[in-house]
């Protein structure tokens, strides 16, 4: 009974436990509830910390743990903006998100001076600050848009670009009109801002890169990567600071920054994604809750009267943006929904701003009232401004990414179970099996997947029981990396005579599609392996295959070099194979880079305009100088080689020298050898190989069309 009584439950909660305890409840249960009435769960979050916090029910304070929290959830959602956008499409559109950019912060800033000038009667330094405030806004429907499965949508990809630059323009007009207000604006403030600006963009841009690289090759321990991570995202903030701008915009630029070094289907993706949205970004969501004051409606005529012009201009502004946008780019109306809903929430900058002003005093009035920049009554109006925007941002974005996902998904519906994606992965190195898997999960397209699985065959004679338990720990362990991924994999331990009787054997029952095979990292590739593959698996396995030799982490690979042989485009196998290798760009970020015949870049060049990926072209058909490309070759490079199967139309006698090439010249780099697929080639007898003028059938090429669009359409 004692201890009870010294239990401290005063309001405002002051026990750290209790304290916890209570926002891990709100982050369980607001969304649920809330989702039952169809109100987004980030807006649920916020009225939860609105009725909790200081201004509602009292039960906690605004402290400095929730401000930390709160902070470091804002610049977590900046950094998943910037890892998570596609940088090709970032690269390919770069024009469209500055004409956004200029858009977004233009309209708010005109409307915004025009109204605090005329309709509020404000000064020129308040109405351009006010008018700044209504230029910025926060990715808070980001992380609902990215659950949705719609993040790499071109309309996100346009608004996130467009968000650095509207960001950045308004934190620089905020830094100019503190300066002009405080005397502080001259050459040699210009001067300052402008190399500091510089020399912080160049450290994160160039370095970051170089140092994620460096740590990742080194360590690959789950715990010190995520911690690296995150001393990244607020080193990247601390020098943005130290520049002089807003610390969101280092924290953007350090996800664009490690952005190729961290798959999207990578591992650690996946814990920096669900670390993020179980606590920092409901932390950061719950402390904009207890901003907001509903007194505020009442206090005063003048309060409500400004709340009211602040809501209506911003959100008119922002609507005429993304409006704007939408009839520049022909983009259809959910596509405008996004850049509304993402591009209307007020948050993060309009706070700092708002708060810079509201302490910046110009003077005292006659009855010793302190003049301040911004007044308390825009102060309290700009915490309503953050209610209705985040609400209405929350729905349309809502509304825009439904239909969009539903849209998405019924287009890629595909009834035919027998020509789903099925994966099979023999293992029997512990070493190389995260990698392999981690392979797997790269080259897997993202729906209409029956998953992946994992092979390990005990030799049927063997009566040793150590073989049964260590293929069962392989497994298992293979198991593990795929869960990490969000990804399942199917265990299969299966006892058989001999591996390729094994293999091709499981490649049947289980109608297996792709087939990856691992070289051990230190031995290389032989001959005699290469002539047993051909022999066994090759011949009797209808997959296409994938032999993989991996040197360094996937994810800290730049370029990935692929050597395609002449005709490669005639075979069947071509758009099952090139598919695995969009993935790859897709799924990692890094670039491709093609070495082929002027007919196979054609059909590349025409996927690659439907589907943009970052590449490089290069006319290429001299096998017998296959060694020239090796000049071409960097450090954290990998190399794939398009092979072909003895006979069919685009083998090469040169085919038989690769495994010389690779262990002489390329031993410690990896590599890829894909032999594509051979169903439904043109009898060999059909074809004069000796016949330069020898054309695949038109129907094939038709079919291979076809297979193209189906398959990429499943993306």
């Amino acid at each position: 009974m004692l201890f009870l009584l010294a239990f401290d439950t005063s309001l405002p909660l002051t026990n750290p436990v209790l304290k916890f305890l209570l926002i891990l409840i709100i982050i369980l249960f607001a969304p649920i509830i809330l989702n039952k009435i169809k109100i987004p769960h980030l807006l649920g979050l916020i009225i939860a910390g609105a009725v909790i916090g200081p201004n509602g029910f009292n039960l906690m304070q605004r402290d400095s743990s929730i401000i930390l929290s709160g902070t470091a959830g804002l610049l977590y959602i900046m950094f998943l903006a910037g890892l998570e956008i596609d940088l090709a499409d970032f690269k390919k559109n770069s024009k469209k998100s500055i004409v956004f950019g200029l858009y977004t912060f233009i309209i708010p800033m005109l409307l915004g001076t025009l109204s605090g000038l005329y309709i509020l009667n404000f000064s020129i330094y308040t109405s351009i600050l006010l008018a700044s405030m209504f230029a910025s806004h926060t990715l808070i429907a980001y992380p609902l848009i990215s659950k949705l499965g719609v993040a790499k949508n071109k309309a996100v990809n346009i608004t996130v670009g467009g968000t650095m630059i509207t960001d950045t323009l308004a934190l620089l007009v905020l830094a100019v009109i503190v300066g002009m207000t405080t005397g502080e604006v001259n050459t040699e403030f210009w001067v300052k801002l402008s190399l500091s600006i510089t020399v912080f963009a160049l450290v994160v841009m160039l370095l970051f890169p170089m140092i994620g690289r460096w740590f990742f090759k080194r360590y690959d321990d789950n715990v010190s990567q995520y911690i690296f991570v995150l001393v990244m995202v607020f080193l990247g903030a601390v020098l943005a600071e130290i520049a002089g701008i807003e610390a969101i915009i280092g924290a953007f630029l350090a996800g664009l920054a490690l952005n190729r070094l961290i798959p999207h289907t990578s591992p650690l993706m996946n814990r920096i994604e669900f670390v993020g949205n179980a606590i920092f970004i409901p932390f950061f969501l719950i402390g904009v809750g207890m901003l907001i004051d509903y007194r505020a409606f009442f206090k005063d005529l003048e309060t409500i009267k400004v709340a009211s012009v602040m809501i209506i201009v911003a959100t008119l502004a922002k609507f005429l943006a993304a409006w704007l946008t939408q009839k520049t780019y022909n983009f259809t109306l959910d596509q405008r929904r996004l850049i509304f809903g993402l591009s209307n929430a007020q948050a993060a900058a309009t706070l700092a701003a708002v708060l810079v002003g509201y302490n910046i005093v110009l003077g005292e009035s006659a009855s010793g009232q302190p003049i301040r920049l911004l007044s308390e009554s825009i102060l309290n109006g700009t915490i309503l401004m953050i209610l209705f925007t985040c609400t209405i941002a929350s729905f349309v974005a809502q509304k825009g990414a439904k239909n969009i996902a539903l849209s998405e998904a019924t287009e890629n519906e595909i009834d035919d179970q027998d020509s789903q994606e099925k994966i099979l992965i023999p293992i029997s190195n512990i070493e190389t099996t995260d990698e392999l898997v981690n392979l797997g999960v790269t080259i897997k397209s993202k729906i209409n997947n029956s998953g992946l699985y994992g092979l390990s065959i005990i030799d049927n004679n063997s009566t040793d029981g150590t073989a049964d338990k260590n293929a069962k720990k392989i497994l298992n362990q293979a198991a593990v990396t795929a869960s990490a991924t969000d990804n399942h994999l199917n265990q299969l331990l299966r006892y058989d005579l001999n591996i390729v009787n094994g293999i091709t054997s499981v490649v049947k029952e289980h109608k297996i599609t792709d087939l990856i095979l691992g070289l051990h990292v230190k031995k290389g590739i032989s001959d005699s392996f290469l002539g047993h593959l051909t022999e066994g698996i090759l011949t009797k396995c209808n997959t296409t295959t994938l032999i993989y030799k991996p040197a360094q982490p996937f994810g800290t690979i730049k370029r990935h070099i692929i050597i395609v042989p002449k005709h490669a485009e005639r075979e069947i196998g071509f758009p099952f194979w090139i598919i695995k290798v969009w993935n790859i760009a897709r799924n990692s970020g890094a670039k491709l880079v093609f070495y082929a015949t002027g007919e196979s870049l054609a059909m590349i060049k025409e996927i690659q305009a439907k589907h943009p990926i970052e590449a490089e072209m290069h006319d290429f058909d001299e096998w017998d100088d296959f060694l020239i490309l090796s000049r071409d070759f960097h450090k954290n490079d990998n190399l794939i080689i398009v092979m072909s199967r003895k006979d069919k139309a685009s083998y090469h006698n040169n085919m038989n020298k690769i495994p010389l090439y690779l262990n002489k010249y390329f031993k410690e780099t990896s590599y890829i050898l894909i032999f594509p697929m051979q169903a439904g080639v043109t009898d060999d007898s059909s074809i004069d190989l000796k016949n330069p003028t020898f054309i695949e059938p038109l129907e094939k090429l038709d079919e291979i069309g076809k297979t193209l669009v189906r398959l990429f359409k499943r993306k």
